[in-house]
Parts: C-alpha cells; sequence; structure tokens
C-alpha cells in the first residue's frame, strides 16, 4: 500500500467504522424495541380476545345450564332445544356457537348448514392440523383453546382463528365459539409497517449527517494528499530529470576528450612506432617484431577506446537519430557477441524529441546488456515503429526468461521504467521460459510536434 493510500485510510476507515457500529447499533435498538412493544401489543390482543371467548362461551352455558341439567342423557327434545338457543346465541357478522358431538358430526353451525348432519372428525386445515378432532381432545381434557386456520363468514377467506370448547359430557358434545385473529395480525403488521418506516427515517436523518460528513473528511484528505503528492512528484521528476542530463553531459564530455584527446594521442604514438619499426626493421629483426606487436596492442586500445565512447555518447544519435544509432548498437552488439540481431525500423517516423530519442536508446543499451549477461539467447530482433503518432520499440529474444517477480526489481530495469516515466511512457515486460519481450512505448507529448504546439499554447 503507498503512502497516500495509508493516508487516506487512516484517515476515513476509522470514521467509516464508527460511523455504520453507530447506524448499526442505532437501528438494531430500535428494532427491537418496536418488536418488544408490537409483541406486547399483539399479547395483549390475544388476551383480551381470550378473555372475551370465555366469557362468552360462560353466557352461552349460563342459557343452556337449567335444560342440560334437567335432561337426560338420550332427552332428544332438550338437545333440540339446547341446539336451537345455541344456533340464535350469535354475535356480530362472524360471531357464532358451534357443537360437534364426540364422534365428529356437527350439531349446530349457524354460519355453514352444509355441515349439519355430517362428519368432520378427519377435517384438516391448510396447516394440516385436523381441526374437529383437536377441538374434541381439548373439551374432553377439561375444556381450552386451540388455534387453527377457518374459514371467515364476512369475507370467505381463510384466517387465523382461536377457539374455546368445552364438553357437555352426559350428551358426548363439544360446544364452543371463536374469534378470528386477522385483525389482530393486520394490526401487528401495520405497526411493524410503522417500525420500518421509522428505522428507515432513523437511517435515513443518521446518513444525512454522517456522508456528508464523510465526504468533506474525504475531500480534505484527498486534497491534502494529492497537493502534497504533486509537489513530491514534481520535485521527484525535477531531480530524476537533473539527474539524467548531468550524466549525458557527462557521457558527451567523456566521449568527447576520449575521441579528440586519447584517440589522438594514441594515434601518434602508433605513427611513431611505424616510423620506428621502418627504420629498424633493415638491422634488428626482433625489434620489428616487438614494434609490431606494440601497434597491434595499440591499435587494440584505440578500438576500444573508441567502443566505449560510442558507448558513452554515440555520435551517429545526435548526427543521424535514433534509428541510425539503434542500428549500429545492434551492429556492435551481433559483432562483439555473436548473437544474431536483426533491426526493422521501416515503420517508424522519427519525430522524437532529442531527449526522448536518448531515452529509447538507453533503453535499448540496457536491455543488450540484459540479453547478453543473462539471457543465454541466441537470436534478438528490434522493431521500431510509430503508431498514431506514439513511438514504439520492441526489444526480443529467445532466452531463458526470468521471474517478473524477482527479476523486475533489478537496478537496470528499474532505471529504463523511471527513464519512460519521465515522458509519461510505459514499459511492459512480458519474460517466459521461451524468451522475454520487452516493449516501450512514448506518448504523443514526446514528439517535436506536440512539443512546440504545447509551447505555441
Amino acid at each position: 500500500m503507498t503512502l497516500r493510500h495509508q493516508i487516506i485510510a487512516l484517515a476515513i476507515v476509522p470514521l467509516v467504522i464508527s460511523i455504520l457500529a453507530i447506524t448499526t447499533f442505532i437501528t438494531w435498538q430500535s428494532a427491537n424495541l418496536a418488536k418488544n412493544s408490537i409483541d406486547t401489543f399483539e399479547q395483549n390482543m390475544l388476551k383480551t380476545k381470550e378473555a372475551e371467548i370465555l366469557n362468552l362461551t360462560n353466557l352461552a352455558l349460563s342459557a343452556i345450564q337449567t335444560i342440560y341439567d334437567k335432561a337426560g342423557a338420550d332427552d332428544e327434545a332438550a338437545k333440540q332445544q339446547v341446539a336451537a338457543i345455541l344456533t340464535s346465541l350469535d354475535y356480530g357478522k362472524d360471531g357464532y356457537f358451534f357443537v360437534y358431538d364426540y364422534d365428529g358430526n356437527n350439531i349446530v353451525h349457524p354460519r355453514q348448514s352444509f355441515r349439519h348432519g355430517h362428519n368432520w372428525l378427519d377435517l384438516t386445515d391448510p396447516d394440516g392440523d385436523k381441526v374437529i378432532a383437536e377441538l374434541i381432545a381439548t373439551a374432553k381434557a377439561g375444556g381450552g383453546l386451540h388455534q387453527y386456520k377457518w374459514q371467515k363468514p364476512s369475507t370467505g377467506q381463510i384466517a387465523d382463528k382461536l377457539s374455546f370448547v368445552v364438553s357437555l359430557d352426559k350428551w358426548q358434545w363439544v360446544v364452543g365459539t371463536g374469534v378470528y385473529l386477522d385483525d389482530v395480525f393486520a394490526q401487528s403488521a401495520a405497526a411493524n409497517k410503522v417500525m420500518r418506516a421509522n428505522i428507515r427515517r432513523t437511517f435515513v436523518i443518521v446518513a444525512l449527517i454522517a456522508v456528508p460528513s464523510v465526504l468533506v473528511v474525504f475531500t480534505t484528505c484527498m486534497l491534502l494528499t494529492f497537493h502534497e503528492r504533486r509537489m513530491a512528484d514534481s520535485r521527484l521528476k525535477e531531480l530524476t530529470q537533473r539527474v539524467i542530463d548531468t550524466q549525458e553531459e557527462e557521457r558527451t564530455r567523456l566521449a568527447r576528450e576520449l575521441h579528440d584527446g586519447i584517440s589522438q594521442t594514441l594515434l601518434g604514438v602508433r605513427y611513431a612506432m611505424d616510423l620506428a619499426g621502418r627504420k629498424v626493421r633493415t638491422n634488428v629483426d626482433d625489434a620489428a617484431l616487438t614494434i609490431e606487436r606494440g601497434v597491434e596492442a595499440l591499435n587494440g586500445a584505440i578500438k576500444e577506446i573508441r567502443l566505449l565512447s560510442h558507448d558513452l555518447r554515440p555520435r551517429v544519435l545526435d548526427d543521424l537519430g535514433l534509428t541510425a544509432a539503434l542500428e549500429a548498437l545492434c551492429h556492435h552488439f551481433a559483432e562483439r557477441t555473436g548473437i544474431e540481431t536483426e533491426i526493422d525500423a521501416s515503420g517508424f517516423a522519427g519525430m522524437l524529441k532529442a531527449e526522448a530519442s536518448t531515452a529509447l536508446y538507453r533503453v535499448a543499451q540496457e536491455a543488450f546488456n540484459n540479453v547478453e549477461r543473462h539471457s543465454g539467447a541466441s537470436k534478438l530482433s528490434v522493431k521500431l515503429w510509430s503508431d498514431g503518432g506514439r513511438a514504439r520499440m520492441t526489444i526480443s529474444d529467445n532466452g531463458t526468461g526470468f521471474d517478473g517477480a524477482s527479476g523486475g526489481s533489478g537496478l537496470g530495469l528499474r532505471n529504463m521504467q523511471e527513464r519512460m516515466a519521465h515522458f509519461r511512457g510505459l514499459l511492459l515486460i512480458n519474460s517466459s521460459e521461451t524468451g522475454t519481450t520487452l516493449t516501450a512505448m512514448m506518448p504523443r507529448s514526446a514528439n517535436i510536434a506536440a512539443g512546440k504546439q504545447a509551447e505555441a499554447a
């Protein structure tokens, strides 16, 4: 992680985490409080319903108590009289009493007359609950509440129903009544809806406060960081260019001194030794042979000095341009190393600034040194061309390649990348077991025409 990213992370991440934690806690607490309130409300509503149906059942039992107590187990007249009373004790649109015997046969059902006289012991609701069988079992156990799903008379829809049942053991009857709970659940759903709206409103309020705060902090941090980064980048580029310019000036000076000073002196020595050799050759053969060897050594020294001069600052780069300099570099490289080297510069427009041409030449020079020292290649190819006004150079070899994770951190490669970065160019390296390809890409701003246009603007 870069320094800029670290600064941004240190400034933003704790603030974001704090805001998220506070928002989450507020939302969680609000949701819990609202849920507890709604659950309490629903429980109170259910208890009210339970008390209501319990009172209604007691009233119905009071209405039939005298007849039931006087009747016998097989008193059909008393049974019909009780059934008529329970049928008439309906209340509201959905309130009624129902009666089943222990075998599951319906005796009283004011709202669903089609059930009268039929056996419903195996009836199940949508949840799989055997309703009549469970009601009978509850009544036999001493009476109580049972919740199930049943058709609501007023709407014809299936709804949750809570019933209270008791048994008339002498007649083996189950008497009960119930209330539908959809209104309770509807009120709970409405309360839940209000709760979600409140939580959403709270979240929006927190977001309206938090997000601008984060943006202000983030923007301030970014502005400060970018300002410092621009200043640092500007100073680094100036320093890098100063170093590069100093290197080039020193190389130019050394090349000039080697060519015009030492080389001329050595040539004078060689001519003097040639003259001495001709004078001595007539009398002393060994002396002549020694002098001839010295001449050969001097010739080798002169050749190496010229190569050194060429490496430090090739005159051909200044006099004939980048294409001729790269061709000369390829020629000398093949002659010195024996590696088959070829160059294709037919598509190059040749519109680069002098500094950009020098940068590409130095990149090629460094790449050649790496090929010679490390690759073990037998073939090297260079391609120089222009793509949409942008200079491109590719150097490929058939060597062993290197691991990008480790090989890409060398000083030579870093120097090449810095040279390209100075002109806002790119250096791409693709290495494998079958060879390495290096691609240098210059932007249009490195062209002579682009520089003139920028100065005119």
